[in-house]
C-alpha cells in the first residue's frame, strides 16, 4: 500500500471501491423495494440533521477535527518524509516563534536543501498560509499536527457552508460529511504536512460567498468571499488566480446590470468590506515578500526557482541555465527533473490537462461520486452548473501548462466538484426503477462506501517502521536523551532520503543537520559549532557514528 505522501492509495483500494459501487447498484437492480425503503430512511435522517443549518455546519467541522485528532491518537502524529513537508515545517517553526523569516546562517552552505531558501534569508519557499496553520497548532497544541486538525475542521465547515448556498440543506450536509471522510480525515491533506485543506477552504469561501453576494450583498458574505481570495493568494496563488477570474467576471457583469439605486447598497455591503480585506491581504503579502526576499513583488518561490531549478515553470519555456550546485543531491534531483520532454508542447498540454483532470476528479470525489457526475449532460441545463465547470476547466488547462501536478494543486475547486457530483446524485436518486425511487439508496451507499475506504486506508497514512523518515525521528529522539547538543553531518543520504532540514533557530536547536562538504569544509563547520558533539551519518549505517576530525 502506498503511503499518504504519495497521494494515491494502491490499486487494490480502487478495486475495493469499485466492488462496493457494483454491490450498491446490484442491490438497486435486484431489490428496488428494499433499496427504496433504505433510501427513504437515510434521506429522512439527513433532512432532520440539516434543519438547523448553523448547527450542521459547526457539527461537520467538529466531526472533522475530532476524526483527524483520533487518527493521530491511534497511529501517532504524522511523520514528515516528503521534502515539501519539511519546508512547511520550517515556515511553521518560524511563525510560531514570532518571526516572518530568519537571517541567513553564516554556515548556510552546509544547510542547503530542497524547497528551503537560504539567501537572502532563511525561510520556506512556499506561500505562508500552510505554515501559518501549522504554526497555530504548534502554539496552541505544542505540535504542528494540531494545526492539521484545525484545518480539517475548517475544511468541513467551509465546504458545508458553501454547499448550503448551492444545494438544499440535506445535500449540503451530505457533501460536508463526504469531504470530511475523503479529504479531511482520509487523505494526505490532513495526515501529512503537505497541505491541501487550506486552499480548499479558500475556494469554498470564495464560491460560497459568491452565491450569497449575487443573491443580495451582505457584509458578512462579502468579507468571507474576500477572505477566500486572500487565502488562495497565500496558499496557491497560481490556481487561486485561475479560479478567481470567472468569479470576478461574473461579479462584474452582475454589478454592471444592477440599477443605479442598488449601487449604494452594493458599495456599502460589498465593495467596501471586500476591498478592505483584499487591500490588507495584498499589503501583508507584499510585507512578507519584502522581508523574505528583499523585494515586495518577488515571492520566495521565484527566488528559489531562479537559484536552483533548471526546469522552467511552464512547458513552453526554455530550460534555465544550470546553476552551480554545491551538493550532489541537489544537482542530481534538478538535472533529473529537467530531462527534455518526448512530446510536442501542444500534445503535452492536452495530455497533462486530461490526466490531471481525471486523476484530480478521482482523488477529490471518489468513484461513487464520479459515477454520479455522469449525469452531467442533463445537469448542463442549470446555468450554475455551467458556471461551476468554468473554473474547473481553467484549472485543468492551467495545470496542463505546468510540468508538475499533485492532487492538492486542485484543492481550490473542491467545493465546485462536490456541487456537480451531488447534483448528479440528486438527479439519479429521483430516477425510477420498476416504478420505485430506488436511487435514493445511492445517497446512503456513497456515505457507507467512503466510511469503509477511510477505515481501510488509515494504516497507510504513516510510513513503515523501517522507512528512513522513521529512522530520522528515532535518531532525533535518541539525541534528545544524550547530554549536550549535537551536530550530525550527513554523507551520501541516498536517493529517496533527504535528512538535512533544521529548525528555524539553527543555533538554538539541540540537533543540527548539515551536509558533508569534504574534510576542510567540515572542519570549519565543526570548529564553528565547537560546543556541539559532531556525528557522521550515511545511508549505509542505521545510526550516526562519532565524527573523527582528521588532524592537520
Amino acid at each position: 500500500m502506498l503511503h499518504a505522501s504519495y497521494s494515491f492509495p494502491s490499486e487494490w483500494v480502487f478495486f475495493l471501491e469499485l466492488a462496493l459501487v457494483i454491490a450498491a447498484v446490484a442491490l438497486v437492480v435486484a431489490s428496488p423495494e428494499l433499496a427504496t425503503r433504505l433510501g427513504r430512511w437515510s434521506f429522512r435522517g439527513w433532512r432532520r440533521l440539516a434543519r438547523r443549518r448553523g448547527a450542521a455546519i459547526v457539527g461537520v467541522g467538529v466531526l472533522a477535527f475530532v476524526g483527524s485528532a483520533l487518527v493521530c491518537g491511534l497511529f501517532g502524529m504524522p511523520v514528515p518524509r516528503v521534502a515539501d513537508e519539511f519546508s512547511y515545517l520550517v515556515a511553521a517553526d518560524t511563525f510560531a516563534h514570532g518571526r516572518v523569516t530568519n537571517p541567513s546562517h553564516l554556515m548556510w552552505v552546509h544547510f542547503e536543501s530542497f524547497h528551503v531558501l537560504q539567501q537572502p534569508s532563511y525561510c520556506s519557499k512556499y506561500p505562508p498560509a500552510q505554515g501559518l496553520v501549522l504554526a497555530l497548532g504548534q502554539v496552541l497544541g505544542s505540535h504542528p499536527a494540531v494545526g492539521l486538525w484545525i484545518a480539517a475542521g475548517l475544511l468541513g465547515s467551509a465546504v458545508c457552508w458553501m454547499l448550503m448556498a448551492w444545494l438544499r440543506p440535506p445535500w449540503a450536509l451530505v457533501g460536508g460529511l463526504l469531504v470530511v471522510l475523503r479529504l479531511g480525515v482520509g487523505s494526505y491533506w490532513n495526515q501529512s504536512y503537505w497541505g491541501g485543506s487550506v486552499a480548499a477552504i479558500g475556494g469554498a469561501l470564495l464560491f460560497g460567498g459568491l452565491r450569497r453576494v449575487l443573491e443580495g450583498p451582505r457584509v458578512g458574505s462579502s468579507l468571507l468571499l474576500a477572505s477566500g481570495v486572500a487565502i488562495l493568494a497565500a496558499s496557491r496563488p497560481y490556481e487561486g488566480l485561475l479560479v478567481s477570474i470567472p468569479a470576478a467576471l461574473l461579479l462584474l457583469v452582475r454589478l454592471v446590470r444592477r440599477r443605479r439605486v442598488a449601487w449604494k447598497v452594493t458599495l456599502v455591503r460589498f465593495l467596501l468590506p471586500a476591498g478592505a480585506v483584499l487591500a490588507i491581504a495584498a499589503g501583508a503579502m507584499a510585507y512578507y515578500n519584502g522581508r523574505t526576499t528583499g523585494d515586495p513583488w518577488r515571492m520566495p518561490y521565484q527566488v528559489y526557482e531562479t537559484t536552483y531549478s533548471i526546469r522552467p515553470l511552464f512547458i513552453w519555456q526554455k530550460p534555465n541555465p544550470e546553476p552551480v550546485y554545491r551538493h550532489e543531491a541537489l544537482r542530481r534531483f534538478y538535472t533529473y527533473i529537467a530531462q527534455p520532454p518526448d512530446k510536442p508542447v501542444a500534445w503535452r498540454a492536452l495530455h497533462k490537462a486530461w490526466q490531471n483532470l481525471s486523476l484530480g476528479w478521482y482523488f477529490l470525489l471518489g468513484l461513487p461520486l464520479i459515477c454520479a457526475a455522469l449525469a452531467l449532460p442533463v445537469l448542463l441545463k442549470d446555468p450554475w452548473i455551467r458556471f461551476a465547470l468554468l473554473p474547473c476547466a481553467l484549472m485543468a488547462v492551467g495545470h496542463g501548462l505546468n510540468f508538475s501536478w499533485f492532487p492538492h494543486y486542485s484543492a481550490p475547486i473542491t467545493g465546485l466538484l462536490f456541487v456537480i457530483a451531488l447534483q448528479g446524485l440528486r438527479y439519479l436518486q429521483v430516477r425510477r426503477w420498476r416504478g420505485r425511487r430506488a436511487g435514493r439508496l445511492l445517497l446512503g451507499a456513497v456515505v457507507v462506501i467512503h466510511c469503509v475506504l477511510l477505515i481501510v486506508q488509515l494504516p497507510a497514512h504513516r510510513p513503515d517502521a523501517d522507512d528512513w523518515s522513521r529512522r530520522r525521528v528515532r535518531i532525533l529522539d535518541e539525541m534528545a536523551q544524550r547530554e549536550g547538543r549535537h551536530l550530525i553531518v550527513v554523507r551520501d543520504p541516498g536517493a529517496a532520503a533527504e535528512w538535512v532540514y533544521n529548525e528555524a533557530d539553527i543555533d538554538g536547536a539541540q540537533v543540527i543537520w548539515a551536509r558533508d562538504m569534504g574534510e576542510e569544509k567540515n572542519r570549519e563547520l565543526i570548529e564553528y559549532f565547537r560546543e556541539r558533539r559532531p556525528w557522521l551519518l550515511d545511508d549505509r549505517s542505521p545510526d550516526p557514528v562519532p565524527y573523527l576530525v582528521a588532524s592537520r
